[in-house]
């Protein structure tokens, strides 16, 4: 076992080999397997992160498929002439692959806390140095694991609100990603009687939201992010509600990271709206353009150059310059702009070019893009000056997007993005063309 690398003396490797060898041991019942688990998972708890290096590899070298049976398995589903011999050599081979860490990985979930330790311990992974590929099968075993056990039909959909225990909306702050909640009163006014939060808890990990949504009920589309979270605002009006704006959702287990759920949890929130309020006609969000500054630092010029010769003198006259470097210095107080601003102009060019046009590999560049215009909906409306935060700022220059979900239309603007094109509102389209 012990190579020089070891954090734990050979006897202490042993020994720890052993007690995973009882954890997945398949002669002992899951109750018996689940006890000897939750016995490492303390001796885990209290190891550093050499020790824990120890466990993973133990994991990874002495508890993987038994290469011989697997090369018979595929030997024989080779060599299986008529349907019955090939649907049991079929189910041969599933059993090989099933290797002695899926079981040890299976009985550290029955647990209380259990399923939890696993989804914290492939955090630890995921947060190595990529050159650290000696953990990779515990980690894409994990990850397929998870894919299964967290199956969106698995999952419970909860409404959150001011009277949900402490412990919970502690946690909503602890893992709000978009908008930082600053204090106990700016959580209150995100969960008034005019907002709706909603996560999905798994029944294993019934105290963690693994996501959540936060949700505003007004009248039309949201342009700013100031007046939602304005706490000396009063209400809306929940009898003129006609629009769900969707301004914050926040994965909180990076230990999931690769198990989508989000767009499962768009699709309930709606249909948990729709029955509670007929009248909302209209599902969008408010959603911050992350990637938008870094791409006009690197693409700006190119985007840019595409204006016409009126443009680019507007431009230089107002910024000193119409490259890249000139436009983001001038978009230092963006609320500073009026309306008709040569500067403001080219930087919605920039950002509808960015969101309506720029792909990779025919998906959308920006993170928030690809999430929402994967689940059909298209980019609907910018806005300027939306997000004056440091954050908005840095990111973005403050410009935020509505991210518009015409439920009649999810298919098609699905199909569109397969094909390369990202769908866009004609509002957009006329930004793009500058």
């Amino acid at each position: 076992l012990r190579r020089g690398q070891e954090a734990l003396s050979p006897r202490d490797l042993r020994r720890l080999l052993q007690d995973m060898q009882q954890v997945a041991d398949a002669a002992l019942s899951d109750v018996e397997g689940g006890r000897h688990a939750l016995a490492l998972m303390d001796w885990y708890a209290k190891a550093d992160a050499a020790v824990r290096k120890d466990f993973w590899l133990l994991a990874i070298e002495q508890f993987g498929p038994d290469a011989k049976a697997l090369q018979a398995a595929r030997e024989r589903y080779d060599q299986a002439g008529s349907d019955v011999e090939r649907s049991e050599a079929e189910m041969a081979l599933r059993r090989a692959l099933i290797s002695s860490r899926t079981r040890l990985l299976q009985r550290f979930a029955q647990p209380q806390g259990g399923m939890e330790f696993l989804v914290n311990m492939r955090a630890e992974l995921l947060a190595l140095p990529k050159v650290e590929q000696r953990y990779v099968a515990l980690d894409a075993e994990l990850e397929h694991l998870f894919s299964s056990w967290f199956d969106v039909a698995l999952l419970e959909l909860r409404s959150l609100n001011w009277d949900s225990p402490a412990s919970l909306l502690e946690k909503l702050i602890q893992y709000e990603a978009v908008h930082d909640i600053r204090s106990w009163a700016d959580l209150k006014n995100r969960l008034d009687s005019d907002r709706r939060c909603y996560g999905f808890f798994h029944p294993r990990m019934p105290n963690v939201p693994l996501i959540f949504v936060e949700v505003a009920l007004l009248d039309k589309l949201a342009g700013s992010m100031a007046p939602l979270l304005d706490e000396a605002a009063a209400a809306a009006d929940l009898a003129k509600a006609n629009t769900a704006i969707f301004y914050s959702i926040s994965n909180t287990q990076t230990g999931l990271k690769g198990v989508s759920f989000g767009d499962s949890l768009i699709k309930h929130v709606v249909e948990t709206l729709t029955q509670e309020f007929p009248k909302l006609k209209q599902f969008a969000t408010l959603s911050p353009i992350p990637g938008l500054r870094s791409w006009l630092g690197k693409h700006g010029d190119a985007a840019l150059a595409e204006l016409d010769e009126k443009q680019k003198a507007a431009l230089e006259q107002a910024a000193g310059g119409s490259d890249a470097a000139h436009l983001l210095a001038a978009l230092d107080d963006p609320a500073a702009l009026k309306d008709r601003s040569p500067v403001r102009a080219a930087a919605m060019f920039c950002a509808a070019r960015y969101l309506g046009r720029e792909t990779a590999k025919g998906r959308p560049l920006d993170a928030v893009a690809r999430f929402h215009l994967g689940n059909g909906a298209r980019v609907e409306r910018l806005n300027w000056a939306a997000d004056l935060s440091s954050k908005g700022l840095k990111q973005s220059m403050g410009l935020m997007v509505n991210y518009l979900y015409d439920l009649k239309r999810l298919d098609k603007h699905r199909g569109l993005l397969a094909q390369g094109k990202i769908p866009v509102s004609s509002e957009i389209e006329s930004l793009c063309k500058g």
